[in-house]
Order: structure tokens, then sequence, then C-alpha cells
């Protein structure tokens, strides 16, 4: 079967979601297994990627090239959150599917499980919301399901329970590691193992992902290799990209990116639509416009001292504040310089240099901008 329309969508469900599971979207699962061949074939040629195609559930093994803060789960806020979520995994493989625990029951395995330095005490507020937060995922991820109970209950009260069931996906979470995990002494050592699996294509693969994977691929000096194949196989590239899937590659000397035209809701997108957004493109306007007064280094970055961001922001918030969220309306320049910067992090468009403080507008920073249409202020004051 030919890669059509259809096995676009598919593999865009497949990149968007951690899994689909067939009782909850029985309609993007018969889309993947009518397109199941030409999918595989083309993760596994183009990527690597193991797809498994399960009687309850189709997953694609997305293993990144460079692990970043935004793969990981965006509701958990300490590392806290990833123990207890793994203690509960744990948990879940000693159980048969469909048995029925207690959340005490639960929160006592995990308990004598935890391998921090310091025990956990669920009589702690903060204890009891890491495990709720953990919890949560583990339902929202349908490794577990609520039978009977509201766990945000416990987060005001450790006498609490709430009746939970094992189910069938609790078996296939983890994916299958190449060696016993006891082996390996860092997550760099898992990543390098993965490699060893392929012979010759491995550069092709590791281009593949990252252009997937993440926002925006840097070139990171004149030894790059993955950005040297970027730009010896451009247009191999560009036309596999475009047969495939709706984005277009876009290449300049420091960076390089899939973009869209036209929006579809199904991808996560720059930019989104939240309120910081419009910020940081009046913020990329202004850079823009003023860029003769910045140094641009050899990679097409530009530092600039924190107290010139608050002062950009401030000056950006009297001139175009006009058409922000109330709450950047009304935010102090520090606080907007805050949630700015954490955004552009995300989204690997900045970062901050830990000596020096400086933040670092990385080159893809500057492919997108915003400003208002001539009658906005007219039609925002009538």
């Amino acid at each position: 079967m030919e890669f059509d329309e259809k096995a676009s969508d598919a593999l865009a469900l497949l990149f968007e979601n951690f899994w689909i599971v067939r009782a909850k979207d029985p309609v993007s699962y018969q889309l993947i297994r009518e397109r199941e061949h030409a999918l595989k074939r083309y993760v596994s040629d183009k990527f690597g990627f193991d797809l498994i195609i399960h009687q309850h559930f189709i997953k694609l093994e997305k293993i990144p090239v460079q692990p970043r803060a935004w793969m990981g789960i965006q509701s958990f806020k300490e590392p806290m959150d990833y123990a207890i979520f793994c203690c509960g995994l744990a948990f879940t493989e000693r159980r048969a599917v469909d048995e029925q625990f207690l959340l005490s029951d639960l929160a006592d395995d995990i308990a004598e499980m935890y391998p921090g330095t310091l025990p956990l005490d669920w009589t702690m507020y903060a204890h009891r919301k890491a495990l709720v937060r953990a919890l949560k995922m583990l339902v929202e991820l349908s490794v577990i399901k609520t039978v009977d109970g509201d766990v945000e209950q416990f987060a005001h009260n450790e006498d609490e329970d709430v009746l939970y069931e094992v189910t069938v996906y609790a078996r296939y979470f983890m994916r299958t590691y190449p060696d016993d995990l006891f082996r390996f002494h860092s997550a760099e050592e898992i990543l390098a193992r993965e490699w060893e699996r392929f012979t010759g294509d491995e550069r092709r693969k590791r281009v593949y992902r990252r252009l997937m994977l993440s926002p925006v691929v840097y070139r990171e000096g004149d030894t790059d290799l993955d950005f040297a194949y970027l730009r010896n196989y451009r247009n191999r590239l560009r036309d596999d990209i475009e047969a495939h899937t709706p984005f277009s590659l876009e290449l300049y000397k420091n960076a390089a990116m899939l973009v869209l035209h036209d929006r579809k809701q199904r991808y996560t997108l720059f930019p989104d639509q939240k309120g910081v957004m419009d910020v940081i493109l009046h913020m990329a306007e202004r850079i823009r416009t003023d860029v003769a007064q910045y140094e641009i280094t050899e990679l097409g970055e530009i530092r600039l001292p924190m107290a010139e961001i608050e002062q950009l922001l401030e000056k950006l918030q009297a001139n175009a504040g006009h058409g922000w969220s109330k709450h950047y309306r009304e935010a102090t320049p520090r606080l907007i310089a805050q949630e700015v910067i954490g955004t552009l992090e995300g989204w690997e468009m900045a970062y901050v240099e830990k000596e020096t403080g400086i933040l670092v507008l990385q080159s893809g920073f500057g492919r997108m901008y915003g400003v208002y249409p001539r009658d906005f202020r007219k039609e925002a004051n009538s």
C-alpha cells in the first residue's frame, strides 16, 4: 500500500501521542491498523523506531537523540514525582490484570520502595501532592483506572482512600531495553546502546529523529556531522518529508526546522494559543527591527543581559501591550521576562548561560515574529 494522506494522518497520531488506546480511540486505532505496513516500513527505515501493534493499543517507541526537559511529564513538579511514578509502575507489575487495590495499600508499598535519601511521609502535604500527580498520570495513561473515590481528596487528608484497578496496559508501558538496566550507569549509556543495532544508516536516523522530535535543529559548529548531512541531502530530505507529512523543511546557515504553512490542530506547534506567545512574537519583531545594534555570533546567536530583556519588555508592554491578555498587560517586566524565558527555553529557542546569567537567543528565534494589523488599535478602541 502506498503512503497516502491517511497514512500521513496516522503518522501524526503516532508522533503526537504516547500510545493509541483502542478502547478510548477506536477510530484512530483503526486508521493506523489500515496503514500498518506502510507506517512500519517508513518509521523503521527513516527513524529506526519500532511500531508496536497490539490488540488493545498501538505505540510508536520514540527515542530521542538528545533528551530535553520538555520531553518529560509536564504536570510533574519535582524529581520526587517521577520516583513515585516509577514505584507505582513497579507496584502494578506485581498485580494481575483487573486486580483491584486501595490507594492506602499502594501508598504503603511506594513508601517502602521509594529510593530517595529521605523517606516519604504521607502526613506531609507536599508528599501527598506528589503522589496525587503521579496517580493522575497513571490514570491518564490508562495504566490504572479509578473504580471509586477521588484522589484529590487524599491531597487534603491522608486518611482518604480510593479504589483502583490494574489495566492490561500496565504490562506494556515500559519499553524493552537492549540489556539489563542494572548494567547501565547513566541515561547517556542507554541512548548510546540504542545506536548499536543500526549499521551504516545511523546518521540518517539521527537527522530524521532530530527534525521530527525537536522544534529546531541547530548547527553546533564546523564539525557538526548531523548538520552537514542536512546540507548535503537537503533536497532528498525535503522531497521525502513533504511526500509523507504536511511539513516543509527549512534550512538556514545555523538552523533547520520543519514548518507547517497551514495550521493543523493535531500537531503541537509554535506559536501555540497561550498568551505569552503574543509577547514573544512582539519581542522577536522588535529585535529583528533593531538587529543592527546587536552582536550576532558565528552560530547566529544574540546575547542579552537580563536587565536589557526587562527594559525591552517594559517598552513593548507600553507600546504593544494593549493587545495582550490582562495578565501580561498588568504583570511586571520581571515576571513577564521569567515566563518568556521559560517558554523560549522549552521551545529550544533560547537558553540562559549558567556562568553569566545572560540570555542567549538562538537563531531559530529569528524565524518568526508578529505585528498587529494596521487597523488593530482602531478596532480595539471601537
